[in-house]
């Protein structure tokens, strides 16, 4: 039962701290132990590194400088979007030039930081392990 409520409330890392809590109690020989003591020492640190990530996203963008950065660099690629999908494609009013292959690849970075970063970071953790 609290398996249930606290995987509800505090989500994938409290759920991980009581898969491991409970590994380590059904454990039967020391090595089993011991993996189940790592594999709680590394939810812990992951704990860590969530917390201090959003520490120094808090901290840079606690600032308008730091924080008007990314959005301001964006915008042109908002802009083109909106001008290409609605004004063009959806409206019929108007015909924009194509990006040239170096403007493009810089326009897929942006939008795959934005909408696929998260998701990007999540493999690259499982493909370290």
């Amino acid at each position: 039962m609290w398996t249930a409520i606290m995987g509800f409330i505090g989500g994938p890392i409290i759920r991980g701290l009581l898969d491991a809590y409970n590994a380590k109690l059904k454990a039967g020989n020391v090595s089993e132990r011991i993996a189940a003591d790592t594999a709680a020492a590394e939810i812990v640190a992951q704990q860590h590194d969530v917390k201090v990530a959003a520490e120094i996203v808090i901290a840079e963008q606690g600032r308008w400088y730091t924080a008007c950065i990314r959005p301001l660099f964006c915008v042109p690629f908002i802009v083109f979007t909106f001008k290409v999908i609605v004004w063009d494609k959806v409206l019929g009013w108007g015909v924009t030039d194509p990006l040239d292959a170096n403007m493009w690849s810089v326009f897929m970075i942006i939008v795959g930081a934005y909408f696929g970063g998260r998701s990007i970071e999540k493999v690259a953790r499982i493909l370290k392990r």
